[in-house]
């Protein structure tokens, strides 16, 4: 017998008012229901329910039971969804890490709306264009602009980088104008590493 299916089916039964009730609400058969009542009582020992014509009316054992019962029943859903990171509320603390100028443009703003949204949380953004190790800093999320050279972690590309090669009217002046990106080996650049 699985108890936690008759716990369920005898919550049902009682909070339907009848076998019928728990059979529908269930979708089970009516002997199903009938007999999972009866094979729990057989297990505990003791009479749950009184069954009349009319009605179904708790014993004492059956209400002490029915209280637990819904406790236990609670717990597992919340056990369920603990583990399966369904919380009802996000809490706790998430360490952040971006790229500077594209952390204080972009994911600032989205981590002070997420902190409204969710006050129980904490975040500690860290802004760095330094490569740091991910797991040793205990980071639970990380922007990069770029590829991900370590297969451990879990990457999403959300976006994509436009390159974008710009100069002023006074260098072109100076220099003149590159004609492929291959003649930019003979200008003076600003370039960002790890792109």
């Amino acid at each position: 017998m699985d108890r936690f299916e008759a716990m369920r089916t005898l919550v049902a039964v009682v909070d339907g008012g009848s076998l019928s009730a728990a059979s529908r609400a269930l979708g089970m058969p009516l002997p199903t229901i009938s007999r999972r009542v009866s094979d729990l009582e057989t297990h505990l020992g003791s009479r749950l329910l009184v069954r009349t014509s009319r009605k179904l009316v708790l014993t004492e054992a059956g209400e002490a039971f029915t209280a637990v019962a819904r406790r236990l029943l609670d717990d597992l859903v919340d056990a369920e969804r603990a583990a399966s990171g369904e919380y009802r509320e996000p809490r706790g603390a998430l360490l952040v890490t971006a790229p500077i100028m594209f952390g204080k443009l972009h994911v600032a703003p989205v981590v002070h709306a997420f902190l409204a949204a969710y006050p129980p949380v904490s975040v500690r953004l860290i802004l760095s264009d330094q490569v740091i190790d991910l797991i040793d800093a205990h980071v639970d999320v990380a922007v990069r602009i770029g590829r991900l050279p370590d297969s451990r972690l879990i990457g999403r590309q959300v976006g994509q980088v436009r390159w974008v090669c710009c100069a002023s009217p006074d260098y072109i002046a100076r220099r003149g104008e590159p004609e492929h990106p291959d003649s930019l080996i003979d200008h003076d650049c600003i370039a960002f590493e790890g792109l």
